[in-house]
């Protein structure tokens, strides 16, 4: 079957794990209004935290990734701040949101340093981008006391996070 597209294994990285504390990190936090610099541990102190870390904007992954969260309701299901966070600087993020209408209710960090991605040991270098790396694609379910629940890192590009295995951790917090 021809994808269109290469299938790249991820090497393997010594990543942030479930039962460990979850780097904090302060970064702006896009809407599709407007964005603030807002901290981890800030929202962490309200709700439990789904990170969800994804390409850029604009890559088909991360429309992927962010359509299945909104069919599936996530952010207005459950008590739990549910963002993303990618390279994208927060004017990409607000033309993101903006462009897929019913993406209106998400909120995503801007990282173009990729800062937030070496602290969890999820970096990615970009195929024919030399200087340009991204986080691989994961998940990071963060409780009020800032420890990870549950982690989930791709092993390939492309790869989609597991979904019902993240709503599981969100139910068992």
């Amino acid at each position: 079957m021809e994808l269109g597209f290469d299938v790249v294994e991820f090497e393997a990285s010594d990543h942030v794990a479930a039962g460990e504390t979850a780097p904090d990190f302060t970064r702006p936090l896009a809407t599709d209004e407007f964005w603030e610099d807002r901290s981890l541990s800030e929202l962490a102190a309200d709700d439990p935290v789904v990170l969800v870390f994804h390409p850029m904007d604009g890559d088909f992954p991360a429309t992927y990734i962010w359509q299945e969260i909104r069919d599936r309701e996530w952010v207005d299901d459950w008590d739990a701040h549910v963002v993303g966070l990618s390279i994208s600087t927060p004017y990409e993020h607000e033309e993101f949101l903006r462009e897929w209408r019913d993406f209106e209710a998400f909120r995503l960090f801007s990282d173009p340093s990729n800062e937030v991605a070496e602290q969890y040991g999820i970096v990615h270098d970009l195929d024919g981008m030399t200087g340009i790396a991204e986080p691989k694609p994961a998940v990071y379910v963060v409780d009020t006391d800032m420890t990870v629940r549950w982690a989930w890192v791709a092993e390939e590009w492309p790869d989609f996070p597991p979904y019902d295995a993240v709503e599981e951790a969100v139910d068992d917090l």
